[in-house]
């Protein structure tokens, strides 16, 4: 009878045939991906690609990193953009473009360049460039000749392919060198655009060529070519070779005043409205060291000044051994502050004023008190000191500026660019007092020693003020408050007072005051015309008390607001206390 199914044997023979098949295939398959992950990871990209700028036409690096701006001429002729000054050189740097004008500072210089013209200013004397300053493609361009001068920069132009490497003062170049190949002199390094063996390559480094290597990221570093072109090399063909350090610019001079003081300085205040005081009823003012009467005045937005110096009283003051550091202020009107501050003419004019003042008078110094500024001014007060500076220290005068503790308040106190300003001035007041003003809604004293501590260390720590540098300002008045009510709420009042007043009341009246432990100052409640008044009292201890927080922080120095306001005693508590 016929069988429905083949033989077993058969059956058994096509099954071994299919599974040697599929087998088969499995390790095609495998040697292909075996294969294919070997290419993909083992066999290096042999493609070239020609290295580029961008389509930057003379590209400018800083350490390794293109800048935005190119550089336009070569060699002697060659000019950076303003920009790529400001962002990498010098960040103070200035563009006033009503007089088209570049304005560059320093410790003792002040450099003014207009565009297209070869003639410049430092500290106001002529001098005269090779190449002008220009603008091409809507930019500025600064020639490299008088930032040579001024910074220690190092620049240099490849003459391969235009592009300049910019280096400053300071810094270290390291410098690599491909590895050697023994017995394969025509052996070549791979310069890659990326950090892996699958990116193009850039170049094709010869045996020993000098690299500047600015980072690494895993096994490869960060290369730049004298060229300027950059790439990735493996950090196995490069050999470390030696370290180059940029020379640092010989320091500018340190200034030195014509008549330095020496140890903590002692400072007060003459106010000075329209008539100077008669210096014949000036009592002794033992260990004083300066007087900073208030002479100079900012007039209108043109920048002239207001003249209440008087011969006779620095004579006096010179008798008595005491510098004279003339104060000059802002008559504290914002407007014409903002119109004084606003051009390079305007504020070179107040600098020669005062600059003529104080030669025709002989001062030793000049205080600057600036208040009640709008705050979009900030930038342009730090560039008036930044530029009048070196002018008043050629002529040997010390040159410091009145500020407000820190606040939220833009006009009071934040307009003020504490640490902008210091770099340029000697010396900082903190007026460390008008903790309760004259309007305040609320009664308090008017420089608690919990809050003048606050600001000083407000100063030292947030605005990085060097404490050599600061000087302490301590008020020689009170405020007597006076509440009464109105609409049937209690208001307050207030009037300043000189130091003696609170110890004729008390004299007067026969009470005493109390020691209060949250100002830490003496405090006084009495009757005044019926009505209920209160003062915390200036007196020794609150004195003796600031100047000790000027040990303390070991500060400056201080500096007292204002003579005539004081008991006769207050200059030997300070002096006490100070020396």
């Amino acid at each position: 009878m016929d069988s429905k199914f083949p033989p077993a044997g058969g059956t058994r023979s096509n099954k071994n045939r299919t599974i040697r098949w599929l087998l088969f295939m499995l390790a095609i398959g495998c040697a292909l991906i075996l294969g294919t992950y070997y290419w993909a990871v083992y066999v290096p990209n042999r493609q070239h690609v020609q290295p580029d700028f961008q389509g930057n036409p003379k590209p400018v690096f800083y350490q390794g990193g293109m800048m935005k701006d190119p550089a336009i001429g070569s060699k002697e002729s060659l000019k950076l953009s303003f920009e790529t000054v400001r962002e990498r050189i010098d960040s103070t740097l200035v563009y006033e473009q009503k007089t088209e004008s570049t304005i560059i500072t320093t410790q003792n210089k002040v450099v003014r360049l207009r565009t297209s013209e070869l003639t410049g200013l430092i500290n106001e004397k002529s001098f005269t460039l090779k190449f002008p300053l220009e603008k091409s493609n809507g930019k500025l361009y600064l020639p490299i000749e008088p930032l040579k001068d001024l910074y220690q920069i190092d620049l240099r132009e490849s003459a391969e392919t235009g592009a300049v490497l910019l280096f400053k003062e300071g810094e270290t170049i390291r410098w690599f060198k491909t590895v050697a190949y023994d017995g394969k002199p025509d052996k070549t390094i791979d310069m890659r655009r990326s950090p892996s063996i699958k990116a193009p390559i850039l170049a094709d480094l010869r045996q020993q060529e000098s690299v500047i290597v600015w980072g690494e990221e895993g096994d490869w570093y960060r290369v730049q070519l004298v060229s300027g072109y950059t790439g990735y090399v493996r950090k196995e063909q490069l050999a470390a070779d030696r370290e180059e350090t940029v020379p640092a610019k010989a320091p500018e001079p340190a200034f030195m005043p014509k008549q330095p003081i020496t140890g903590k300085i002692n400072v007060t205040w003459e106010h000075v409205v329209s008539k100077n005081p008669d210096t014949s009823k000036i009592p002794a003012m033992p260990g004083l060291d300066v007087v900073s009467p208030t002479w100079f005045h900012l007039q209108d937005g043109d920048g002239n000044l207001q003249n209440l110096a008087d011969p006779a009283y620095v004579k006096w003051a010179k008798s008595r051994g005491y510098q004279v550091w003339a104060l000059f202020s802002n008559g504290f009107d914002p407007k014409r502050t903002t119109e004084a501050l606003s051009t390079y003419d305007k504020r070179m004019k107040m600098t020669k004023q005062l600059l003529s003042f104080a030669q025709m008078y002989g001062l030793q110094g000049i205080n600057i008190d600036f208040e009640n500024v709008d705050l979009d001014d900030k930038q342009n007060l730090v560039q008036f000191v930044r530029e009048m500076t070196p002018l008043l220290h050629e002529q040997g005068l010390v040159v410091s500026i009145d500020v407000t503790p820190r606040s939220g308040s833009e006009m009071w106190s934040m307009f003020y660019d504490r640490k902008a300003l210091i770099e340029s001035v000697d010396y900082m007041m903190l007026m460390a007092y008008d903790e309760h003003w004259a309007s305040s809604p609320k009664a308090g004293s008017v420089a608690s020693l919990p809050w003048v501590e606050s600001s000083i260390q407000g100063l030292l720590k947030e605005d990085k003020i060097p404490p050599s540098k600061l000087i302490l300002g301590i008020p020689f008045y009170s405020r007597v408050w006076t509440e009464g009510v109105k609409d049937g709420k209690t208001t307050v009042s207030s009037r300043a007072v000189f130091m003696e007043m609170p110890q004729r009341i008390m004299r007067e009246q026969k009470i005493e005051a109390k020691f209060d432990e949250e100002s830490r100052q003496n405090y006084l409640e009495f009757t005044e015309e019926g009505k209920p008044a209160k003062i915390w009292i200036e007196d020794e201890t609150s004195v003796r008390a600031r100047i000790a927080l000027v040990k303390k922080y070991d500060l400056a120095g201080v500096a007292s607001w204002r003579r005539g306001f004081e008991v006769p005693e207050a200059w030997k508590w300070v002096n006490e206390e100070l020396k």
